[in-house]
């Protein structure tokens, strides 16, 4: 391909997924990391997902709250995806612990990528950017719809819309011929890498299977696998039409903690014995969303919700 691309946070979950298919699709890719002594933990899941050959694959020393190392990781890139975020183990006393490295990271991110002649970055966001201010009744969200910061909601529900409207503004006003796509995703599920998981997994599946989530709260949430946000941020990174665009990133469908468990007793009883009777989700609490402008546009044909839960159990539970 002789295209470089800079993948941040490659050790994320959603990161080594979109390392692993840009290095099979013979992208150069550099990945940054708070720390290098984390190198051998993508090379693991790398090897895992079955790459043998990592000649296109370096690191970088980077981190989201400092400049220091982002000038060197951008040089001679094509295209970043920047994928690093941070993702709080428990909330925050304070909100800005959360806001300010989520808005600084990407502008520092996007302003070395400018500096550095970079074409197009694709930014990982979330459906928290877009579906936390419109009553959900009788609404199907899509790209158009914004979640308000200024709304009483979560600190990371926040985070993640200041930061993309701070990009979007950063792209307005400074961005000189740099392009910009955002990626949306819902809950992201699927297998699991090495010892690479995801919030989702770690808190959804493993809470429903070990018997520790008793209740099946009201909200419900969109599922996509990994695997197919990892195709769309690359789709995104080279589509001419998603140039200054955002793709909600779900498959078709919402779930409940409910439903969940009833999949697993249905699909996995040998994994089901801790499993909590929980009451079902009243129907008029289940978020709707559109996926059809990334599979128009795109061609983005993401796998089931229902294939994305089985791939996050049989990964966890069967390796």
């Amino acid at each position: 391909m002789n295209k470089t691309v800079l993948v941040t946070g490659g050790t994320g979950f959603l990161a080594v997924h979109t390392i692993l298919r840009l290095l099979r699709q013979g992208y150069k890719v550099k990945t940054t990391m708070r720390s290098l002594t984390r190198g051998e933990s993508i090379i693991q899941a790398l090897k895992e997902g079955g790459l043998t050959e990592f000649d296109n694959l370096s690191f970088y020393e980077a981190n989201l709250s400092a400049d220091k190392g982002w000038n060197e990781a951008m040089r001679n890139c094509d295209y970043v995806l920047h994928i690093a975020s941070p993702f709080p183990a428990e909330q925050p006393k304070d909100e800005n612990e959360l806001i300010i490295p989520a808005r600084d990271g990407s502008l520092r991110v996007l302003k070395a990528a400018r500096n550095a002649g970079v074409k197009r970055v694709v930014l990982t966001s979330s459906f928290a950017a877009i579906g936390y201010s419109k009553d959900p009744q009788n609404h199907i969200f899509t790209e158009e719809d914004w979640t308000d910061e200024r709304a009483p909601i979560m600190p990371y529900i926040k985070s993640k819309t200041i930061a993309e409207k701070a990009a979007w503004l950063f792209i307005e006003n400074e961005g000189r011929d740099m392009e910009l796509t955002v990626i949306n995703p819902v809950g992201i599920f699927g297998p699991v890498l090495g010892e690479i998981s995801s919030a989702s997994l770690d808190t959804v599946i493993k809470g429903i299977i070990s018997g520790t989530i008793t209740e099946s709260p009201a909200h419900t949430f969109g599922v996509v696998d990994v695997r197919d946000a990892a195709a769309l941020h690359i789709k995104a990174m080279l589509h001419p039409k998603a140039k200054g665009q955002r793709f909600l990133t779900t498959s078709d469908g919402a779930m409940s903690f409910y439903d969940v468990a009833q999949f697993i007793k249905q699909h996995r009883p040998a994994l089901a014995t801790n499993v909590a009777d929980m009451k079902p989700t009243e129907k008029e609490h289940y978020v709707q969303m559109s996926n059809q402008k990334a599979v128009t546009t795109l061609d983005w044909h993401p796998r089931s919700r229902e294939e994305a839960i089985l791939a996050s159990i049989d990964s966890l539970f069967n390796r």
